[in-house]
């Protein structure tokens, strides 16, 4: 028996059912009950809330949302060896526990919540980590289908999820969570909780979605940085020739022209994708 359940030990669930990690699915596999149950009140109270989790895997995390009282886990895994272990846990927890066979960057996360509050707690699976988190982040509809984001990413990329102008992190990813969550890293994991081991410590990341963040399109501001940050060590009036007349749109929007990718805030890169729109208007 376990610290928070009836059901079988982790280990005893992975040996059960042949479920050694595989590295080609970035799986790192979480057994410490406690401190799953860490990771599911990190996403706030669940009560009468749907959770999205990604990458169940053997299911410590989900066993953990439920015993924290999520009215309703959604786990997206696209490992069929792990099927069997998650549903002797929707077996344990008969109602509450929905299990889809898939890619998670296929799936259509907001028609399976539907309506109410709904949130996403997961530890990602390192190789979909950030292209999940820019699809979360960057959606065209806003405010978006879920309250909070609670995710476990390596720490080098939590770092650059909550980096502000100035800071050696800063980028790309930054600036798009920066735009539209508020942003913190709640607490370091290190290595020797998971089987197997990673190579780096882990950071659980607490992004809230902002309910009026500044108006942007999208698309352009993801040019920018993208261009901006591509050359990042260069001036901006060089980095942005990429995107037409660079002396043109830094003055439209208000950017000294000497200035580095690093050096601008948020509101810059806003004003900047503004201005890049408007010159494709």
């Amino acid at each position: 028996m376990s610290a928070i359940d009836d059901l079988p030990p982790l280990r005893d669930v992975i040996a059960r059912h042949d479920l050694a990690a595989k590295k080609s699915l970035g799986q790192n596999f979480l057994l410490d009950l406690n401190l799953t149950a860490r990771i599911a009140r990190t996403g706030g109270r669940l009560e009468g809330v749907t959770v999205v989790e990604v990458g169940p895997g053997p299911g410590g995390l989900t066993r953990s949302l439920l015993a924290e009282g999520a009215k309703r886990v959604i786990a997206i895994e696209k490992d069929t060896r792990a099927l069997g272990a998650l549903a002797e846990i929707a077996a344990r927890y008969p109602g509450r526990l929905d299990v889809i066979s898939g890619d998670a960057l296929e799936v259509d996360m907001a028609a399976l919540v539907g309506d109410g509050p709904a949130r996403v707690v997961a530890n990602l699976p390192y190789n979909v980590a950030t292209p999940l988190l820019i699809g979360w982040v960057a959606s065209d509809r806003w405010p978006p289908w879920w309250d909070g984001l609670t995710l476990m990413f390596q720490r080098e990329v939590a770092e650059r999820i909550v980096a502000q102008a100035g800071d050696d992190a800063y980028g790309r990813l930054g600036v798009l969570c920066g735009w539209r969550c508020e942003a913190r890293i709640a607490f370091d994991v290190g290595p020797q909780a998971f089987t197997p081991p990673p190579k780096v410590t882990s950071s659980v990341v607490r992004l809230t979605p902002r309910e009026t963040p500044l108006p942007c399109p999208i698309r352009a501001l993801e040019a920018v940085t993208q261009a901006a940050f591509g050359q990042r060590r260069k001036m901006l009036r060089q980095s942005l020739k990429s995107l037409g007349d660079a002396a043109a749109l830094l003055a439209a929007a208000g950017v000294e022209p000497t200035r580095r990718a690093e050096e601008i805030p948020v509101e810059g890169f806003v004003a900047l994708a503004r201005a890049f729109e408007a010159t494709r208007g």
